[in-house]
C-alpha cells in the first residue's frame, strides 16, 4: 500500500501506547503510519464519566475519520458506544491483553487488607457498586484523571488505594506497582476491559483488509462481541453497573469431540437499602458463532434476577 495510513489516537500515555502497537504491527507489513493526535470531550473534562455522557473519548475520534482527516483510529473497546456508527466499521479487534481490574494500595496491601474505613478512588460506577457488595466497610471516593494522577493519589496519601484496569497498568509499563489483581470472583471487569478496538471508514477495503488480516484476533473478537451484546441488551431497559467477563474454554459435542465454546458470566447491581448494593451473577456457554446470542440471553436472566431494579425507560 503507497499511501500512508494516518492512525487517530486521544493525547495520554495510554492511548499512545495503545496505538503505537497497532502503528508498530502496520509497520511491520511495510506500511508508512502517522499517529494523529485528537483532542476529546473525555480529555478537557474533569466531571465524572456518567455525566459527560456515553462516547466521550471517542465521538471526536470518529468525527476526525469520517472528515477524511485520519484512515485508522483506535480505542478502549469499553469506551465505545454499544450503537454502530453509521460510516465506520470495526476492521480488528486484537489480541486481549488482561481484562482484570488490579489494586494499587498503600504498604503493598491487598483489597481484603484494607482496613474498614480505607479510601479506595474509582471513576467507575461497576466498581464501586461491587466494592459496596463485598461489604468490607471501605470509603469509595470518586475520581478522574489519567494512570498516573490516580497512582499518585496513593503515593501522596491522598488515597489508600485505586482500582485500575491492569491492561493499562501493563501497556504503560507500570504493572509491577499493583499490590493485588482483583479475582473475577470478587470483581467482573467491564465487557471487553483490556480489549482495543481498531475502526476505519466503511467502503475503504484496502485498510480494511489490511486491518483484519495484520492485527485482528478472532477468539478476542468472540468474547468482545459476546460481553458487549450483554452490555447492549441490559442498557435497553437497565442503567445498573455492569460487569462481564468471557473466555474460550473446550468442551465436548455430542459426539464427545473437543469444541471450543464461549463461556460467559455477567453481573449487575440491584439497590440495597441505603448505601448497600447486592449484586446478581449469572452464567452460560454457547458455541463461538452465538457470541452475540449468548450475551443477549445472560442479560435476560440477570433482568430476571433483578438486575431490573435500576432500570429507567428503554433507551
Amino acid at each position: 500500500m503507497s499511501r500512508v495510513i494516518r492512525i487517530g489516537t486521544r493525547g495520554s500515555k495510554l492511548a499512545l501506547a495503545q496505538t503505537g502497537t497497532i502503528a508498530d504491527a502496520l509497520r511491520a507489513t511495510g506500511a508508512e503510519v502517522e499517529l494523529v493526535t485528537v483532542t476529546t470531550p473525555g480529555d478537557k473534562s474533569s466531571a465524572p464519566i456518567p455525566t459527560i455522557g456515553v462516547g466521550v473519548f471517542t465521538s471526536a475520534l470518529r468525527e476526525a475519520l469520517l472528515r477524511e482527516e485520519v484512515d485508522v483510529i483506535v480505542h478502549s473497546y469499553k469506551d465505545l458506544p454499544t450503537k454502530p456508527e453509521p460510516g465506520i466499521t470495526l476492521a480488528a479487534v486484537p489480541r486481549r491483553e488482561d481484562p482484570r481490574d488490579a489494586l494499587i494500595a498503600r504498604d503493598g496491601l491487598t483489597l481484603g487488607e484494607l482496613p474498614p474505613g480505607s479510601t479506595v478512588g474509582t471513576g467507575s460506577p461497576r466498581r464501586t457498586a461491587q466494592l459496596r457488595a463485598l461489604g468490607l466497610g471501605l470509603e469509595i471516593v470518586p475520581i478522574r484523571g489519567n494512570i498516573d494522577t490516580r497512582m499518585r493519589k496513593v503515593s501522596d496519601g491522598e488515597l489508600d488505594a485505586v482500582i485500575l484496569a491492569r491492561a493499562g497498568l501493563a501497556r504503560i509499563g507500570r504493572a509491577e506497582e499493583i499490590t493485588e489483581t482483583l479475582d473475577p470472583i470478587q470483581m467482573l471487569p467491564a465487557p471487553a476491559q483490556g480489549a482495543l478496538a481498531v475502526e476505519c471508514r466503511t467502503g475503504d477495503v484496502d485498510i480494511e483488509h489490511l486491518l483484519g488480516s495484520t492485527v485482528d484476533d478472532e477468539g478476542t473478537r468472540a468474547v468482545a462481541t459476546a460481553e458487549r451484546a450483554l452490555l447492549a441488551a441490559l442498557e435497553a431497559g437497565c442503567s445498573a453497573p455492569v460487569g462481564a467477563l468471557a473466555e474460550i474454554v473446550e468442551d465436548l459435542d455430542a459426539e464427545g469431540r473437543v469444541v471450543e465454546r464461549i463461556s460467559l458470566r455477567g453481573t449487575a447491581a440491584v439497590e440495597g437499602d441505603g448505601d448497600a448494593v447486592d449484586m446478581v451473577r449469572a452464567s452460560a456457554l454457547a458455541d463461538k458463532h452465538e457470541a452475540d446470542q449468548l450475551g443477549r440471553t445472560l442479560a435476560t436472566e440477570l433482568l430476571d434476577l433483578g438486575a431490573g431494579a435500576l432500570s429507567g425507560p428503554a433507551q
